[in-house]
């Protein structure tokens, strides 16, 4: 092995931060062949052990196996998804079924899953608990599980949300890492059984017990599956090129903020296109700029370009992965892949997940139906009401009835002080911890910046990483991923990053933010916070290695702080005078944000059920057209409503195709109703505007309750339990119908 290739060793930077200044794209490849076959030379190690299995000598042994196939996969799965080119491109297409295959041959190998299988069953002995009852209290401990099983992470290597949020490479068997208890006769404590439970339930749902020819079959749907992702991420990102809207003057975008268009050009700079105004897709169907444009033409071809992008190149892309997924599920013996992937999550079954949506849909609709009726009352005499003209109208509603300009805010709202005054000053505020650039410190691209992150005691947590401009190679939308777990055992500490795609102002220019964007940046920086409070032992349960429906609550909870008053007041300042924002304007703005609920709600339901229905198949079913399909099950549900598309068409819906969150989006919703439950807990404990001694905690209190009960976890402890620890009681899902105007 060739020692100038840097993942070959451990960085040697703070942190363990991968040394990106001497990673070129060449150094991949040798470094994935390097690593899968010293990872699987680990693993028949572990498999052909002549000792009887052991925690140690099996589950440890594994869990500090793949080192280096570890390091190399973060990096390269963050980097085809953050800075992509045509090398890499390829070279996603090489590893992808390689590492889908990979996988397999782990949780296929029969000798490693038969000690597994030996631990499990001895279980409640390992614990120093006995009997049946010992054994189903044993189970008990692991009953919300991690992360999905090992066909889903094969599937969301190419890049992950929360994924990345959810550490999708440790997860899968490839990180490194564990504890050591349990040796020397040590009963096995809840946490140790919980990983024994999760390992063993990962290698069933990965098809351990299928027979031979059904795992040959699984393994052949795993790497097609692999392959196809890929594909569909290539394909979107060429269609987010394609459909970008060129302009050839100013005039055009009349109604756009001065920034904004400014930001245009300096975009038409950046896309090759000198001297024109660009806007680029972003990931969603709605695009931003939609609420501003005046010209209607411009609005209807910047929709139509969002909501028909890569249908072409998608279509059969899609109806294939659905089919595979359907097929896998079956031949894993659940009757359809949502089915499959609740297994893994709090929801648990079906029925769980579609009762709360179909309590949803009815309300959503109507307050979505009395939105509608408010804006016609807006339009031109004799004009209809289109999918273009709603969030245009919408904003005329809320100008008028609530004096609220939203690009009259954006000025208030500038990058940095949103961030420095605002997303690390509630940070410490609320849990106490600093944070110090570290400009020394080099990054995968010249725009990302990293911060070292300090806890109140002074003692360093790990680091940060901010990108959070759009760039022709990045993919679209706004996520969280690891590039170093948190680990006791290997002494690890976290490095994180958040990626957004805030439009790249002229030099020199500010950044400024719409409303959307500042809660977008709080909530991804609550994923961050959970990958640095991190305070286990094993990375396979580290940080956001959480169920799906479970991943977003904590990023969710921390949007609250935008709003906070004393977090507000902090940062909400114009750029060039330091003016802070008008007393009462964001109060009118939370008013008039009631007003869009029904559109709101609407758009994510008819996402969620779009992924349902997909997921849904049984095996052998066709879904025909995927145009055709997507308009019946929309229309099956009650939300094929023409005004209002659902937020991810399903040819550039990427979470549920690429991103791992197939028959997941719903968790968005099923996370919020935790979420307004504990913004009403940190609002109850400091008395929402009592006098101080009234109070039952401060926000410090609150915050330190929230991390060590929450935050720091993990997924190395039951989640609702850990809920229920700090709130008292199981969620109720009352705070989120109020919070959503669908109460009553």
């Amino acid at each position: 092995m060739t020692t100038d290739n840097p993942f070959f060793r451990p960085s040697t930077l703070p942190y363990e931060l991968p040394p990106f200044a001497d990673i070129t794209e060449e150094h991949y490849l040798p470094a994935f062949d390097a690593g899968f076959a010293e990872h699987l030379a680990e693993i028949k190690a572990i498999a052909e052990n002549p000792e009887p299995p052991t925690f140690e000598n099996t589950i440890v042994a594994m869990e500090r196996a793949g080192e280096l196939l570890n390091r190399v996969a973060l990096v390269f799965f963050a980097q085809t998804s953050t800075d992509t080119s045509d090398r890499l491109q390829e070279l996603e297409e090489e590893i992808s079924p390689r590492w889908a295959a990979h996988l397999d041959a782990i949780t296929l190998d029969g000798a490693l899953f038969a000690r597994i299988d030996a631990l499990y069953e001895r279980r409640a002995e390992l614990a120093g608990v006995g009997g049946a009852a010992g054994a189903a209290g044993a189970a008990d401990l692991a009953g919300t599980a991690d992360v999905a099983g090992t066909a889903d992470v094969a599937e969301a290597a190419g890049g992950a949300e929360t994924a990345g949020v959810a550490g999708d490479a440790g997860a899968a068997g490839a990180a490194g890492g564990t504890e050591a208890a349990g040796t020397a006769g040590a009963p096995l404590g809840p946490v140790e059984l919980r990983l024994l439970e999760k390992r063993y339930r990962d290698f069933v749902l990965g098809g351990a017990k299928l027979s031979a020819d059904d795992k040959a079959r699984l393994s052949e749907l795993n790497e097609q599956l692999a392959a196809l992702s890929t594909e569909f991420d290539r394909n979107l990102l060429v269609a987010k090129k394609a459909g970008q809207q060129v302009f050839d003057s100013a005039d055009q975008l009349a109604g756009m903020s001065a920034d904004a268009v400014a930001a245009a050009k300096e975009n038409g700079e950046a896309v090759g296109l000198p001297g024109k105004h660009v806007i680029s897709l972003k990931s969603f169907s709605n695009q931003t700029e939609l609420a501003a444009l005046e010209d209607r033409e411009a609005r209807r071809a910047l929709l139509e370009a969002s909501l028909e992008r890569a249908w072409d190149s998608n279509s059969p892309v899609i109806v294939k992965i659905a089919m595979l997924r359907a097929e896998r599920a079956a031949l894993l013996g659940f009757a359809s892949h949502a089915e499959y992937a609740v297994q893994d999550r709090t929801a648990k079954t079906t029925a769980a997940v579609e009762d709360l949506m179909t309590r949803l849909i009815p309300a959503a609709v109507a307050n979505a139906g009395r939105e509608a009726k408010a804006l016609r009352g807006r339009l031109p005499e004799g004009q209809r009401l289109e999918a273009w003209d709603w969030t245009y109208y919408s904003e005329k509603v809320r100008q008028a009835e609530y004096d609220v300009d939203s690009e009259a805010l954006r000025p208030y709202l500038e990058l940095d002080s949103v961030l420095v005054n605002g997303v690390f000053h509630a940070a410490e505020l609320v849990y106490g911890i600093t944070f110090e650039a570290r400009p020394d410190l080099v990054a995968y691209h010249p725009d990302v910046r990293i911060w070292e992150v300090f806890d109140a005691d002074g003692s360093g947590i790990g680091l940060f990483l901010g990108d959070f401009f759009a760039r022709s190679s990045k993919r679209g939308g706004a996520w969280m991923t690891n590039y170093v777990e948190q680990s006791h055992l290997l002494g690890q500490l976290p490095v994180v990053v958040n990626n957004l795609n805030v439009a790249k102002p002229p030099v020199g220019e500010p950044a400024l933010l719409t409303w959307d964007e500042v809660r977008t940046l709080f909530h991804e920086f609550g994923h961050a916070l959970h990958g640095l409070f991190s305070d286990v032992e094993h990375p396979t349960l580290a940080g956001t290695n959480t169920p799906r429906d479970f991943v977003e609550y904590p990023s969710q909870v921390n949007e609250m702080w935008a709003e906070w008053p004393e977090v507000l007041a902090n940062y909400a300042k114009h750029y060039r005078t330091g003016e802070p924002v008008p007393a009462g304007l964001l109060a009118r703005m939370a008013e008039a944000e009631k007003f869009g609920q029904g559109f709101a709600v609407v758009e994510v339901l008819a996402a969620v059920m779009l992924d349902w229905a997909w997921h849904s198949l049984a095996v052998g079913e066709d879904p025909g057209d995927a145009k055709a399909f997507e308009e019946a099950a929309l229309e099956r549900y009650g939300l094929l409503i023409p005004e209002i598309p659902p937020r991810y068409r399903s040819s550039y819906f990427a979470h549920i195709w690429g991103n791992g969150y197939a028959a997941g989006y719903y968790s968005y919703l099923w996370s919020e109703v935790l979420d307004k439950d504990t913004v009403d807990w940190f609002k109850e404990g400091v008395g929402a505007g009592a006098e101080e001694a009234e109070k039952v905690r401060s926000i410090r209190e609150s915050g330190e309750l929230f991390r060590r009960v929450v935050l720091s976890r993990g997924g190395s402890v039951d989640l609702m339990g850990a809920f229920a620890e700090f709130r008292g009681r199981g969620p109720e899902v009352e705070a989120m119908l109020r919070a959503r105007g669908l109460a009553g």
